[in-house]
């Protein structure tokens, strides 16, 4: 609560950096391949400001969102159209089967315990219509090692000991910088996924294998890149990344997708 309430504005996350324009247009249009057509009812778990709920509401679609953290709950309530209310994503309020879609792109790396993670799938699962999509992001394993290195103090021995320890435990205890959060590996991301009753469950890598890149550059450089030669070459190189699985453990965050 601290952290989005004091340390960071999210609202600002996705648009003020050139790797969070990167993850921005890639979850969209991952999102808009698979789903259904609009007014489909959306429940947009962790939503944040509404970033997202924002380009949703204008591709047509009815978003409900539910936040934990009260300013993101104003923030979601400034977007024209959009239902927020504060909530948890291991106990929200809708009814069963009452959506189309449920999003959660963040409760999964903020729940540390894997009883929280299987609880807030088990929520999405029973408040999603038989049939709806569900779209859940993790941060990747060794989304740290990368971040550090680009912003280029990895080699700096107290940093290097808390990559060390969350690339050995997969967890961050929340204490400096970050909030506490959890990283996954694709495949396990999937499995839990898969293990909540979810069918054809998948993993896409969001950023890709070059977003890392983007950010040293961008940071070095000291000047934005979101519209740069080398913004559109790391885009593409996610997009080509696709079909080859071993790329995953590159980007920086992971989308599963099932269906109940």
């Amino acid at each position: 609560m601290r952290f989005y309430t004091d340390t960071i504005t999210e609202a600002d996350r996705l648009t003020s950096s050139a790797d969070g324009r990167l993850e921005l247009l890639r979850t969209q249009e991952l999102l808009r391949r698979y789903l259904p057509e609009p007014p489909a009812r959306i429940l947009d778990v962790g939503g944040g400001p509404g970033v997202h709920a924002r380009w949703l509401i204008e591709d047509g679609y009815t978003v409900h969102l539910v936040d934990p953290v009260p300013r993101h709950v104003e923030q979601a309530r400034q977007v024209p159209g959009c239902l927020a209310e504060l909530g948890d994503a291991r106990q929200l309020s809708a009814q069963d089967a009452a959506y189309d879609v449920v999003l959660m792109l963040g409760p999964l790396y903020h729940l540390i315990d894997p009883a929280d993670r299987r609880r807030a799938l088990g929520e999405g699962h029973r408040v999603l219509r038989p049939g709806g999509l569900l779209a859940a992001a993790g941060i990747n394993r060794y989304a740290s090692l990368f971040e550090h290195t680009a912003l280029a103090h990895l080699h700096l021995a107290h940093v290097r000991d808390s990559i060390a320890g969350i690339l050995a435990s997969r967890v961050h205890d929340g204490k400096k910088a970050f909030t506490a959060a959890y990283f996954h590996s694709g495949e396990e991301l999937r499995a839990e996924v898969a293990a909540a009753g979810f069918a054809d469950a998948e993993v896409f890598g969001i950023e890709g294998p070059t977003w890392a890149m983007l950010k040293a550059t961008e940071q070095h450089a000291g000047r934005p890149l979101g519209d740069a030669p080398l913004f559109e070459s790391a885009l593409t190189a996610a997009r080509m990344a696709e079909p080859y699985p071993e790329l995953l453990a590159a980007s920086s965050h992971l989308l599963s997708l099932g269906h109940r």
